[in-house]
């Protein structure tokens, strides 16, 4: 049998070309987006541990996700904050949500004394510190993606920033300036948007969440350990995240059901004389059945192997053109992707391989 499938994919080899290319666009398609969405998810929360806080206030009414833009509340809310026991720095911060660039990105308005306090300081790769309200920080990643040095100008918010500073990526944004700069940009004079807090002892991270929230003025602002956030940013509590994946993953099941049922009812319905010979030499429904679905598993197999080869090299081809931009092919996905690839494949072939058993021998071999 396994001689028999060999030789009939490789009798066809254009409609076997096709089934094997379109489920490894199935397999890249769920890789490559799975991966682009984790990647992006796991860079957030690896750039947010980076900052060094211990617990994060913001303003009332916020979600689990830091907000994107805007600054809503007094910056001397970091006042009353630096005033409360274990508190060892407290940073505002800006976040203004940017698109100008072409990508979607975040940027930080910082006072960048008490930011670096939060840890050990930005480790600087070229220049240093704000010297002036139109200095602008940038890290290695975005430095690199657009090939800029220290004393270069970069525009930002429709204005002009001088780069004073390169510094290693992993704490928080991508770009830094003055945080009086970014609000008089916005039209935010005095305002923050979060407040990130430095605890002498982390363990005492859920008292102080607690502490804060019982203060006057302070039980409607939204006040979470870094742990705990880090902890909710899982595809499962984000916002249509898990949604989205599945409507990846049915696109997908429905490319490879559709190619495969083209194909494999093609096939039966020109190897009808041959389904003929071999039910007149004695081969059963089931015999035939199993000739069409060990076919279709192995042009599966194939295009598993070769999706997975072209999800690497696509995540590889992404990193290098948009550095910025993390995909991560995840481990556990590799073996989803072949499991819902097969099952899509199989469903594509079940019909066609059941009309090659219902075949009269004496009207396929017949048949001209």
């Amino acid at each position: 049998m396994n001689k028999m499938i060999v030789a009939n994919l490789v009798h066809r080899p254009i409609r076997s070309l096709i089934s094997i290319t379109a489920i490894a666009v199935e397999v890249t398609l769920i890789l490559v987006i799975v991966g682009l969405s984790m990647g992006i998810l796991n860079d957030n929360k690896a750039r947010t541990a980076g900052i060094g806080a211990d617990v994060m206030v913001r303003p009332p009414g916020s979600q689990n996700v830091v907000s994107l833009s805007g600054a809503p509340v007094s910056i001397k809310v970091a006042d009353i904050l630096r005033k409360m026991p274990h508190t060892v720095a407290v940073a505002p911060v800006i976040t203004q949500l940017n698109t100008a660039s072409g990508s979607l990105e975040v940027l930080y308005g910082i006072d960048l004394k008490s930011f670096e306090s939060l840890s050990s300081g930005f480790r600087y790769l070229e220049g240093g510190g704000f010297t002036g309200p139109d200095d602008i920080i940038i890290d290695d990643v975005f430095a690199s993606s657009k090939h800029l040095h220290v004393g270069q100008t970069l525009e930002v918010l429709n204005h002009t920033f001088h780069i004073c500073g390169i510094v290693a990526s992993g704490k928080g944004a991508r770009k830094f300036m003055p945080i009086e700069t970014v609000q008089d940009l916005i039209g935010a004079q005095g305002k923050a948007s979060i407040f990130y807090v430095k605890l002498d002892d982390p363990n005492y991270a859920d008292q102080y969440v607690k502490d804060v929230k019982n203060m006057p003025n302070m039980g409607t602002f939204t006040v979470q350990s870094v742990q705990q956030w880090l902890s909710l940013m899982t595809p499962e509590a984000l916002p249509g995240f898990s949604t989205f994946i599945d409507v990846v993953i049915g696109v997908s099941v429905c490319i490879g059901f559709i190619v495969i049922f083209q194909s494999m009812y093609t096939a039966v319905m020109e190897r009808t004389r041959e389904i003929g010979i071999l039910k007149s030499m004695g081969a059963s429904k089931g015999y035939i059945v199993m000739l069409m679905l060990r076919e279709t598993l192995a042009l599966a197999i194939a295009g598993i192997i070769l999706g997975i080869g072209v999800s690497y090299a696509a995540s590889f081809g992404i990193k290098h053109k948009f550095p910025t931009i993390v995909v991560v092919v995840q481990p556990d996905w590799l073996l989803k992707a072949a499991i819902i690839a097969i099952i899509g494949a199989m469903l594509g072939a079940i019909y066609p391989a059941y009309r090659a058993s219902q075949k009269d021998p004496i009207d396929a071999l017949a048949y001209e």
